[in-house]
């Protein structure tokens, strides 16, 4: 860490707004381990390392937080299953992130330009509202066992956000999920077995690899799935922060990134990491884009592994809490999504190729694979590719018309 970054903790702002971002990543991030039979303190410092080594590869540039990456669940859960073998699932999450590397490299290769000259904003802006559209159901299904706690959850992070000004804004997050918290404590259905079994101070119980064939050509794969899934996350991060990204410090590096981060996990038994939305989420509503923060929030992920009351009090947030505090993140992603579309008055003039990616992405069930050309992707991956060979194809048309017009 530099000294900015220290200098960041003597600030009770900044430390709040690092804490924002943990709780809104935290659900997502213990519940891959917890579908998976993972370690939960192993994910969270997996997680919170990662973090710091996507900030080192990327050059500190890039306000994110690496989670747990869901994207993987079916085959770690299907290798786990044939062959119960947690360690075989852990040297195909290594290969699967030297992949990640090599894509990476060969991105930082031959450059980005290419890349920004297809991701059109009238593309970039659909595939954001697209994310936050698909993400928004994942909210409702975890407020589901109590809707009213979580409608009380997300109103009040929403009125938090919109009517106070200055320090209290910023602390919507931490504040909304705190009086969804008390007020499930009150009604007496919070569950606090986890915290009273925690031990004060646990050493994660991290594990070593092991390597088969089967497990590396099962996982490994996935990541040219998830490849347009990370483009997604990049490009809305760099819109809501007004920065390019993808051009500095690079696609390539961002890729490494989660690469090397991915890597770190397989070697002591977490998930695959991944950039995540709920963190583009927090980054809307404080509006303070420092990168530090996200620093501090890794920080604060490693110190919780280690933890075991103060993690385990952190499990005891009921599911239907978050689920409302996400309806509002997710919810703030799919805005800024119609925001990019609005601002370069684009609905017009792409209007079929829009519609056409608005249909798929939310048409297809975003969290199911799909096959083509003999690659498994996402309901999102499918909407992204197809309206960027659309984009491509009427520009080609364009193209040809005005030089036989000219001719």
């Amino acid at each position: 860490m530099t000294n900015q970054d220290i200098n960041l903790f003597q600030g009770g702002k900044n430390v709040i707004i690092a804490l924002q971002h943990l709780i809104a990543c935290f659900g997502a991030t213990t519940l891959v381990p917890i579908l998976l039979g993972l370690e939960i303190p192993v994910a969270l410092f997996s997680a919170g390392v990662g973090t710091l080594l996507f900030h080192w590869i990327t050059r500190g540039k890039v306000p994110v937080f690496l989670g747990s990456s869901f994207a993987f669940i079916p085959v770690i859960g299907a290798v786990i299953g044939s062959t119960g073998s947690i360690p075989q699932a852990q040297g195909g999450i290594i290969a699967a992130g030297l992949i990640y590397v090599l894509l990476g490299l060969i991105v930082q290769k031959y450059g980005v330009e290419k890349i920004s000259s297809v991701l059109k904003p009238h593309i970039v802006g659909t595939i954001i509202t697209i994310i936050g559209f698909t993400l928004i159901p994942v909210a409702i299904d975890m407020s589901a066992n109590n809707s009213r706690i979580a409608m009380l959850t997300a109103v009040s992070i929403f009125l938090l956000m919109v009517l106070p000004k200055g320090f209290i804004k910023t602390m919507a997050i931490i504040l909304g999920v705190g009086i969804g918290y008390i007020t499930s404590h009150a009604l007496e259905i919070v569950d606090m077995s986890a915290f009273s079994n925690a031990s004060v101070i646990a050493v994660p119980n991290f594990t070593p690899p092991a390597f088969s064939l089967s497990a590396i050509l099962t996982i490994a794969p996935v990541v040219i799935a998830v490849f347009m899934e990370h483009l997604g996350d990049i490009t809305a991060n760099q819109t809501i922060v007004g920065k390019n990204f993808i051009k500095d410090p690079g696609l390539g590096k961002t890729l490494m990134g989660d690469g090397i981060a991915t890597i770190f996990a397989g070697f002591i038994g977490g998930p695959p990491n991944t950039t995540y939305s709920e963190n583009t989420g927090v980054l809307a509503i404080t509006k303070n884009y420092n990168p530090a923060i996200l620093r501090m929030t890794a920080v604060f992920a490693i110190a919780l592994a280690f933890l075991g009351k103060l993690g385990a009090l952190l499990q005891t947030i009921p599911v239907f809490v978050m689920g409302g505090a996400s309806l509002i993140l997710f919810g703030m992603i799919a805005k800024i999504g119609l925001e990019t579309l609005w601002n370069d008055n684009i609905f017009i003039s792409e209007e079929k190729v829009i519609t056409v990616i608005l249909m798929l992405g939310i048409g297809l069930n975003p969290f199911s694979d799909y096959l083509i050309a003999g690659i498994q992707l996402s309901g999102v991956a499918v909407a992204a590719l197809v309206g960027i060979i659309i984009s491509l194809t009427s520009n080609t048309i364009r193209r040809r018309r005005r030089l036989n017009e000219n001719n």
